[in-house]
């Protein structure tokens, strides 16, 4: 069985920051589903915030993140993520990470939504993601194995202890991996869902993975909806940035009413979740919606990737207006993990989307997530220096893994039916009773197909959301119940909410 210091799985902006920050002393590989540049990371239009503008400070960056969470943020990780998260950037950008600036030099920094001040750091416009995954995989290149199109089936554990990684590649051949620590960065699951921003890969890996190896979890009931996705014929064809309502971009209905003017005090910039519910009630009683650009002078020089993607799909720019839909765009929840990414589990640390970190409670602040990517990617780096060798350990027998008989579709369209945008007890008792309904046969992942396993990640994770939707009677950031409109002053701790979802899990199908 293979050896190595440290694996990483996936390969986003989380999974890199890990590798940047320890490949000079470690033997790192890194595993992901696709080709490196693939997932959520290199598709990210908004870019990274930072308070680094004179008249700005880390502590109001910490403040207008908690304020996003709608008082389930860990504060103390949310001013921890502002703090050293300027000072990572500033360093980073030393080190050459490609910025936008202007004449003169400085620094351009964007607005966007429930951000006080100016704070984006952008590159290439449009092209954040992009940018900082190729700027930090240029570091890396050299002194990383990585080895694409190969999906983690389970993660090893004895004892407590994460000890390596089994896998299937493309070309069907299954492989054993022993490393003395285990980073899961495997990204989101917007794929749960039939209207969504994410990579195809988004398929809740990280998650089920972390689960099935007996790993705590939290917050899985959070989703965010991000409020304007490009649609033609109905259908979600790519993201439209949060940046371009901060270049002054407005959303309005058919007729040329402004949406948001009189439905929250920052307007077209108020938090995800208020604009997607409004968003979502418009379509919802049969009108249509847009997002009205004229009022920004040379949008395609602004905003070159956004642009080209309207032409793509036939969506004309001449008249200023883009058809828009909310759709599933980022998700808070995930295996809970402490200030270091430090899991429940001995070895395992997780980061990223994968990772519930306490920074974004129930809902994420704008240009948030490529920077907690980098801080909590680093904090795990500082945690890895201490381990040189693969813990040698008996081999213990495979987890069995469900495999389920119901199509992607139907499980997309449940999703978006019952746990979407806003849900109702009734909505979400008739989803969990579909979960309880599945047919399945067991089996282990030496026996079962790539796209076997992805969907029984997928239901994993789905399933994991739906109970614990259920469980959360109030209505809290992404999480938006019908029958509990507003928050509860004082509510069920996570950790008591976990516990019940996990027993709910256990007598599912």
């Amino acid at each position: 069985m293979p050896q190595t210091d440290v694996v990483i799985v996936g390969s986003g902006i989380a999974a890199l920051a890990v590798a940047y920050y320890i490949c000079e002393e470690l033997n790192v590989v890194m595993l992901t589903k696709g080709r490196v540049q693939d997932g959520n990371s290199a598709m990210a239009q908004g870019g990274i915030a930072g308070a680094l503008a004179k008249e700005d400070s880390w502590r109001l960056h910490g403040e207008d993140t908690v304020l996003a969470g709608d008082g389930h943020t860990d504060r103390e990780a949310a001013m921890q993520l502002a703090k050293e998260g300027k000072e990572l950037l500033l360093h980073l950008l030393q080190d050459g990470l490609p910025a936008d600036r202007d004449v003169d030099g400085s620094l351009k920094l964007g607005m966007e939504g429930a951000h006080r001040l100016h704070r984006i750091v952008h590159s290439g416009g449009d092209e954040s993601g992009r940018m900082t995954v190729q700027f930090l995989l240029e570091k890396i290149r050299h002194k990383v194995k990585i080895i694409e199109h190969t999906m983690v089936t389970e993660i090893l554990v004895e004892n407590g202890v994460c000890y390596g990684v089994r896998t299937l590649g493309r070309d069907g051949r299954h492989a054993e991996l022993t490393a003395g620590a285990v980073v899961l960065a495997a990204g989101g699951c917007g794929k749960l869902y039939a209207h969504t921003s994410n990579h195809p890969s988004s398929t809740g890996d990280g998650p089920a993975l972390a689960y099935r190896a007996g790993a705590r979890l939290a917050d899985m009931e959070f989703v965010q909806f991000h409020p304007t996705m490009l649609v033609k014929d109905g259908h979600v064809k790519g993201l439209i940035s949060e940046a371009v309502r901060g270049e002054g971009a407005f959303l309005q209905d058919s007729s040329g009413e402004r949406i948001m003017e009189k439905a929250h005090p920052l307007k077209d910039l108020a938090p995800r979740d208020i604009v997607s519910r409004e968003i979502f009630r418009r379509l919802q009683a049969g009108e249509s919606t847009f997002l009205n650009i004229r009022s920004i002078r040379s949008f395609d020089k602004r905003f070159p990737g956004i642009a080209s993607l309207c032409r793509n799909h036939g969506i004309s720019l001449e008249h200023g207006l883009i058809p828009v839909k909310p759709g599933m765009h980022f998700f808070m929840g995930g295996v809970k993990t402490g200030s270091r990414g430090q899991t429940s589990l001995r070895r395992l640390y997780a980061a990223g989307e994968s990772a519930c970190t306490g920074v974004h409670g129930a809902n994420r602040l704008a240009s948030n997530s490529l920077l907690e990517g980098l801080v909590f990617g680093r904090r795990i780096a500082a945690e890895l220096k201490n381990v040189k060798q693969a813990e040698k350990t008996s081999v213990p027998g495979r987890t069995l893994i469900k495999a389920y008989s119901v199509s992607r579709l139907e499980l997309e369209e449940m999703m978006e039916a019952y746990a979407g945008i806003e849900r109702s007890g009734e909505g979400l008792r008739r989803l969990t009773d579909w979960f309880r309904s599945l047919t399945y046969r067991e089996a282990d992942s030496g026996s079962l197909t790539w796209e076997e396993i992805e969907l029984s990640n997928m239901v994993t994770a789905a399933g994991m959301i739906a109970f614990s939707a259920l469980e959360r009677e109030e209505s809290r950031g992404g999480h938006y119940r019908s029958d509990f409109p507003v928050k509860r002053e004082e509510w069920l701790r996570k950790e008591i909410i976990w516990e019940r979802v996990k027993k709910r899990l256990e007598v599912t199908g």
